[in-house]
């Protein structure tokens, strides 16, 4: 079994994450839940064809892998967010 390399990055960095959820929510309070006081950015990137679904980028300072690979799973876990890349 082939493992992937880690990623060779400087920290601290900005790190991005995209975000998809339902139209119906608000990813600024979303995000905010989860990021609390961090300073971040959210921008919209598309909506589906039928505008069922917003995607939006989420960029954030990191400070460690650890750290990177938390928020990612604390994005993912939250129940009105559907997909994070």
């Amino acid at each position: 079994m082939e493992t992937t390399p880690e990623l060779k990055l400087d920290y601290p960095c900005h790190w991005e994450y995209k975000l998809v959820l339902s139209s119906e929510h608000n990813v600024t309070t979303i995000v905010q839940e989860i990021l609390e006081e961090r300073i971040h950015e959210i921008r919209k990137s598309q909506n589906s064809t039928k505008g069922n679904y917003s995607s939006y980028t989420l960029r954030v300072l990191v400070h460690n892998a650890d750290d990177r690979k938390t928020l990612f799973h604390l994005l993912k876990q939250h129940q009105s967010i559907k997909f994070v890349l």
